[in-house]
């Protein structure tokens, strides 16, 4: 298993809150629903993604895929100067300014809502939403820039596949619908995800794009296929087939850490995510991620992120449990050989 699909097997929906929304001009959503990350795109007409604190407008075309980073507040709109019309709350229910709840009565059978008359001008987009940070993966969440765009003209034809499939489930009924569109969820989101890492002009992080690299890209898969294994760079060059120096020399170049200080941090992730399991020890935690004992993983994760692993459960399991800022910023993912970016 190499590192990207570990990192992939991070999505996994699990009753996600999926939307066909019919919308006539002029038309504009504010979603304040607080989830961690959304996937939006338009089966018909085009939209603008406004995100808050003054970052640049994102223009969505039909056929691309907008992946948005929560928590904070954006505006889905046909212009950047509509007025917002309607605003999505955390519960998933829809207001007008002025108070009043629309949720229902905008409402247009199984997962569809908006505007009950369409006509040319309509805009049809899709739309789903993780409820909870455990369903993506903390660490690839905390890599992400705010708005993640795969334009139509960048997708396989797979992908724009499961667009289509997305179109024609979403409005279903069929019993074990809801499983069905988890998966067709997941499915759109890694395919973003995988062309990021090569786009042209790519903000993924040195630890997402190093697969590619002759010496690191080998040793990032064994320390992430084998995270307990008692792994000492002698071994890990050795096992690349590279010398000690070479391998810690290029690995510090291309992840700015020696690879024990990455292979620390990679555990600690894995237990992070095993900590919020709800049968899990420390002790059991700690020997499937190479720690000899509860204590001895106790210290490191005291030293690397201020907590016990005990603390660090509680909060992580609490309704308000909030993320860690992400990169920030805007990647409209392009061609390696087109190469463009906006925003």
């Amino acid at each position: 298993m190499d590192m990207l699909t570990g990192l992939l097997e991070g999505p996994q929906a699990r009753g996600a809150f999926l939307l066909k929304s019919v919308l006539n001009p002029p038309w504009a959503m504010r979603i304040e629903d607080r989830a961690p990350l959304s996937v939006a795109t338009m089966v018909r007409g085009s939209a603008w993604l406004l995100p808050d604190g003054g970052g640049e407008p994102v223009f969505i075309a039909p056929g691309d895929v907008a992946v948005v980073r929560g928590p904070d507040p954006y505006t889905v709109a046909d212009a950047p100067g509509t007025p917002v019309q309607v605003t999505v709350g955390p519960d998933q229910r829809c207001s007008t300014p002025e108070g009043e709840d629309v949720t229902d009565s905008m409402a247009l059978g199984v997962r569809t809502w908006g505007a009950a008359h369409q006509h040319a001008g309509s805009a049809v987009m899709l739309s789903g939403t993780y409820q909870a940070p455990s369903e993506i993966g903390r660490r690839l969440l905390g890599a992400l820039p705010n708005i993640l765009v795969r334009p139509a003209g960048a997708a396989k034809a797979a992908d724009a596949t499961l667009i289509d499939l997305l179109a024609s489930e979403i409005s279903s009924g069929d019993p074990g619908q809801e499983v069905v569109l988890d998966r067709l969820l997941d499915l759109l989101l890694i395919g973003v995800l995988r062309a990021w890492p090569s786009a042209a002009d790519s903000s993924a992080p040195a630890w997402f794009q190093a697969q590619s690299d002759p010496v690191v890209g080998p040793a990032l898969r064994l320390l992430h296929e084998s995270p307990a294994h008692g792994w000492t760079v002698e071994e890990l060059a050795a096992r690349v087939g590279v010398s000690r120096a070479s391998l810690a020399r290029r690995f510090r170049e291309v992840m700015g850490e020696p690879p024990v200080g990455y292979l620390t941090g990679w555990r600690l992730a894995l237990a992070a995510d095993l900590l919020r399991e709800p049968d899990a020890t420390v002790e059991r935690v700690a020997r499937r991620v190479g720690y000899g004992s509860a204590f001895a993983l106790s210290a490191a994760f005291k030293r690397v992120r201020g907590m016990s692993p005990q603390a660090f459960r509680a909060g992580a399991s609490g309704p308000d449990a909030e993320l860690a800022p992400g990169p920030g910023g805007t990647v409209v993912l392009s061609p390696p050989e087109v190469g463009s970016r906006r925003g």
